[in-house]
């Protein structure tokens, strides 16, 4: 598993509601382009938001399901993008202060050729994926926070 960590200045409840907005997912996700659906069940276990990624015309819909989810803790989904692949992906939440939060994200590629290729390169270029990220999340948790 790829995973990276970054503190966010915004306390777990901020972040946790940009998780719990499905409607965001496209603007701290990167490579989403475009949110098509959200159910509205979302974050529950089998929710789904439905995508689009990459630039046009290279658009590919599929979706996003909630695999497990405790609120303002613990969010795993399963992330289609098919024929890219599939991939598990974790994000965990821990307070560091009333204002701050720790999030640690993991990917694990496990299905199609984004699984069969994944290598040391892969790798380093995951991270650097989801370290953008995570940066994003906190762009979005943290706008209108009180400056430190």
């Amino acid at each position: 598993m790829s995973e990276v960590a970054l503190e966010i200045p915004a306390s777990v409840d901020r972040v946790w509601a940009v998780l719990a907005d499905g409607w965001t997912y496209a603007a701290w996700v990167v490579g989403a382009s475009h949110i098509r659906d959200v159910d509205a069940t979302w974050p529950a276990p089998d929710s789904k938001l439905h995508h689009s990624v990459g630039p046009w015309p290279l658009v590919v819909k599929d979706y996003t399901e909630v695999v497990e989810c405790r609120a303002s803790t613990h969010l795993k989904l399963r992330a289609r993008t098919w024929p890219i692949g599939e991939a598990v992906v974790v994000l965990d939440l821990e307070p560091s202060s009333a204002d701050r939060c720790r999030v640690t994200m993991g990917e694990t590629p496990t299905r199609g050729p984004a699984a069969w290729t994944h290598n040391p390169v892969a790798e380093a270029l995951l991270q650097a994926r989801n370290k953008e990220t995570l940066e994003r999340l906190g762009a979005l948790a943290s706008r209108g926070a009180k400056p430190e």
